[in-house]
């Protein structure tokens, strides 16, 4: 396949892993980035759900297909293109670094609850469903570095993003969602050394996040206060 255009939103977590997995597999591909308060006439007509990540492929018979959902992006990125394989060989291996894929997917969830939070009620329970689910996450990591020991795989291109929100959170204000985790802290601090981890953001990534939470009104900006 040739000319993958990744159609993107600057702090999205699903275009991020959708992008590690390009980068991983040293695919090209061209990045479009979309504000999605003011979305395009072109984005409305090939987004079926309104949401980024899209994966615009167009194949040698000149054909355009294109993806939505960051899950069907990534199987697709692995399957299609070549490079190091990024899901486990075998069929049981597969399902479980799929299903914790999705257990990625629902921190990713909460953790959009804690920084849309506007009082301490609500700031508590997400930072709450947050550390309860490291903690199911501590108890099943290994020896590391990754999820899967040595090998990188899409667990991790899932979870990179998740820790990156914590990069810029506890420069704000300790959440303490990791404080009981040691091995989740392992893998995070292994993540951020990742070339595809750091690539898969712009440098104001952090600028963008911090004004997001001031947009929102979020009580974590008030918790450093």
């Amino acid at each position: 396949m040739s000319e993958l255009v990744l159609v993107s939103h600057h702090l999205c977590p699903y275009v991020q892993r959708a992008a590690i997995a390009l980068i991983e597999k040293s695919v090209p591909f061209q990045r479009v980035t979309i504000d999605l308060n003011n979305r395009p006439g072109w984005f409305r007509e090939i987004s079926p759900l309104g949401r980024v990540p899209l994966l615009r492929v167009r194949g040698d018979d000149g054909r355009e297909v294109v993806l939505f959902e960051s899950s069907v992006i990534c199987e697709f990125i692995e399957e299609a293109q070549g490079g190091p394989k990024l899901h486990p060989e075998g069929a049981l291996d597969r399902a479980r670094h799929r299903a914790w894929m999705e257990f990625g997917s629902a921190i990713l969830a909460d953790i959009w609850r804690l920084e849309t939070a506007t009082d301490a009620a609500a700031h508590e329970a997400a930072r709450k469903a947050i550390a309860a689910k490291f903690a199911s996450v501590e108890a099943v990591l290994a020896g590391g570095p990754y999820f899967d020991g040595d090998r990188f795989s899409l667990v991790d291109a899932v979870f990179a993003p998740v820790f990156r929100y914590f990069d810029i959170f506890d420069e704000i204000a300790d959440t303490g969602v990791l404080s009981q985790t040691p091995k989740v802290r392992r893998w995070r601090a292994a993540l951020a050394e990742r070339p595809s981890v750091r690539a898969a953001v712009a440098p104001d990534y952090g600028d963008r996040l911090r004004a997001f939470l001031a947009a929102r009104g979020a009580h974590l900006l008030r918790l450093a206060a």
